[in-house]
């Protein structure tokens, strides 16, 4: 069976995941939820990817976590950004907007 959801292209994963955070701290769960609904459910992350990444954010200091209780009262990790995740959200997000502008020039569809 098909799957109508967009595979992530490596490396966009990080700044999704910062971009979620922007706007209050969510448990790893949570983040996969908001990444969906972001993008009205075109994404999906898997726990597989999702995880590795968020300690990987977590090592370079963009963004921090502590134990929490869900809205399910169930322990759980939040992860917030930092300040240096907020300034590297930023870097993220013009990298990604140049690398929109020049795909779209390859494709035909910017000009």
């Amino acid at each position: 069976m098909p799957n109508d959801k967009a595979d992530l292209l490596q490396g966009t994963l990080d700044l999704l995941i910062l971009k979620s955070l922007q706007h209050g701290s969510v448990h790893g769960f949570g983040i996969s939820v908001r990444i969906g609904q972001m993008s009205r459910d075109m994404l999906a992350v898997e726990q597989g990817s999702l995880y590795p990444a968020l300690y990987r954010l977590e090592a370079r200091g963009w963004i921090e976590s502590e134990w929490g209780f869900s809205e399910n009262n169930r322990k759980a990790k939040f992860y917030s950004l930092t300040a240096s995740g907020k300034k590297q959200l930023q870097v993220e997000e013009k990298n990604w907007s140049n690398l929109s502008i020049a795909i779209g020039l390859v494709l035909g569809t910017s000009e």
